[in-house]
């Protein structure tokens, strides 16, 4: 008797590669990619192609996203020191060889221009959660001095460039893990006192400061003008200021419900500069005004405290680390470019993750999601 054997059809076969996705995440996920698309039809759609080449680069970033969630967390281990190693190298080469764009030399052409620090996003992380993971049980104060020094170098390289904003981000993901892995908070309150400190003297001594000719030896000049400019932005109204006042108003115009979609005077009549991307946060709450900037905001909030306890869910402390810190960074996106739109931050070239056009932020985005899915995926096929 001839035995058929039927075989499986075209789900079947792709069933064990989505399976243990975390569900949650991805709605988040999908959430803020529903936003992101509105809000850049809105803001682009008079640019003909910004609609659908933020629809590519999102395309792009979901591919990237899904082939990095087949990654196993041990092998992510293995790829964290090379990945360092070479992000380092590409950021000395940027400095002997970069190429120089508006004042700043950040890029580097290897056949294709490429922008390595967008790269140490993703490596600093990556690297620090492995050098914890191989001193678990065994940690001293000198393991987080040398995490600190792994930190330092590169973040020195991309101040060099300079970008402070991406400085930030790098630095930020690296404290997330060092902090992670155990820092004391004898260690961490007095550097938060003194910042505290140090920006109150800041306000009270602005008049004196901010006035011209007075040189901060710490900050190059415009680094200087874009925290003076924080601080009084009316004092050059139509020049340095017009960013944050135009910000301001576009937010303050959109009013409880908002103007409504393609309604935004301020940014359809062009007021709002880089309004697809740097700023397009006042471009949101104008047309949608603060119920859906609440919506936006109830939405990353979701993904940060869902990707929080898929690190606390996480096995190992490799994947501990990692699955806080890439959560966290997406926190400081969202809250550094809010505040820079709002007034509140300085302006420091922070795009708003899934909602600002850019086509490597978007791709790196995609890879920090990647790694956190997989993460997750983990966990519940061990569990399975």
């Amino acid at each position: 008797m001839a035995v058929v054997i039927e075989k499986p059809h075209l789900l079947q076969r792709l069933a064990p590669v989505f399976r243990g996705f975390d569900g949650p995440l991805l709605l988040a996920i999908l959430i803020l990619a529903g936003f992101g698309l509105v809000t850049m039809y809105s803001v682009g759609f008079e640019q003909g192609t910004r609609f659908t080449s933020h629809g590519r680069n999102m395309l792009l970033a979901a591919g990237v996203l899904f082939v990095v969630a087949q990654v196993p967390p041990q092998r992510l281990m293995t790829l964290a020191l090379p990945m360092y190693l070479v992000a380092v190298l590409l950021l000395v080469g940027v400095d002997l060889f970069g190429i120089e764009r508006k004042g700043s030399q950040r890029w580097l052409n290897v056949g294709v221009v490429i922008q390595p620090s967008e790269l140490m996003k993703i490596a600093m992380p990556l690297m620090l959660a492995w050098w914890f993971q191989r001193r678990e049980g065994q940690l001293k104060p000198v393991d987080f001095l040398a995490a600190l020094i792994l930190l330092s170098l590169p973040a020195a390289l991309i101040l060099k460039q300079p970008d402070l904003g991406t400085t930030l981000l790098v630095v930020a993901s690296g404290l997330f893990v060092i902090f992670f892995a155990g820092l004391s908070w004898k260690l961490v309150v007095p550097p938060l006192v003194l910042a505290a400190a140090g920006i109150v003297t800041l306000i009270l001594m602005e008049e004196q400061w901010c006035a011209p000719g007075v040189d901060w030896k710490v900050l190059r000049a415009y680094q200087k003008v874009r925290v003076c400019t924080l601080l009084d932005p009316f004092q050059d109204p139509l020049g340095k200021g017009f960013h944050i006042i135009q910000g301001m108003i576009a937010i303050g115009s959109g009013g409880v419900w908002g103007k409504g979609f393609l309604q935004g005077t301020q940014t359809h009549l062009e007021f709002i500069p880089e309004r697809a991307t740097d700023f397009i946060f006042a471009a949101f709450a104008e047309e949608f005004g603060l119920v859906g900037t609440l919506a936006l905001m109830v939405a990353f909030l979701f993904l940060i405290l869902r990707g929080l306890m898929i690190a606390l869910d996480a096995p190992t402390l490799f994947t501990r680390l990692l699955a806080g810190a890439m959560t966290l960074n997406i926190f400081v996106y969202a809250f550094v470019n809010m505040g820079m739109v709002s007034g509140i931050l300085p302006v420091v070239g922070v795009p708003l993750p899934f909602v600002s056009y850019g086509g490597t932020a978007m791709v790196t985005l995609g890879v920090g999601l990647g790694i956190l899915l997989a993460i997750g995926r983990s966990r519940r096929l061990m569990q399975s």
